[in-house]
């Protein structure tokens, strides 16, 4: 039996405005805080489905250096443009680490400056 990803581990200062953020990008819901001030979100059906759950750690500092993990997501009920526009008007920022302009998908930050991409091709939903 293989291992499968039970959930995303993601440091942060501000856990409630990536929680925000995330629901909103991924219609994900909030499935539990923590005393610390983390939180987990992920599907509506909980922990343990076919999608991992994103925890979001509280941390004072961000680590050091450059992450190593970041996100990709794809939209499941418009277009790449469509949903470019949604997550720009929901608090992503375009950032540039030198990809191509022609590339097949786009660059982007969250509220917190972690980045993530949104690639072309659409995935159907669940």
């Amino acid at each position: 039996m293989a291992c499968r990803i039970g959930e995303l581990v993601l440091g942060c200062r501000e856990p409630e405005v990536l929680a925000r953020f995330w629901c909103e990008v991924l219609d994900f819901v909030v499935l539990g805080r923590e005393d610390d001030g983390s939180i987990e979100i992920g599907p509506r059906e909980g922990f343990g489905g076919p999608q991992p759950t994103l925890f979001l750690s509280a941390r004072d500092e961000p680590e050091p250096g450059k992450s190593r993990l970041h996100i990709d997501v794809n939209a499941t009920d418009r277009d790449q443009d469509a949903e470019l526009e949604r997550l720009l008007a929901i608090g992503a920022r375009p950032a540039d680490i030198g990809q191509k302009s022609d590339s097949s998908w786009h660059v982007l930050m969250d509220p917190e400056g972690n980045e993530f991409c949104l690639l072309r091709a659409r995935i159907p939903q669940l």
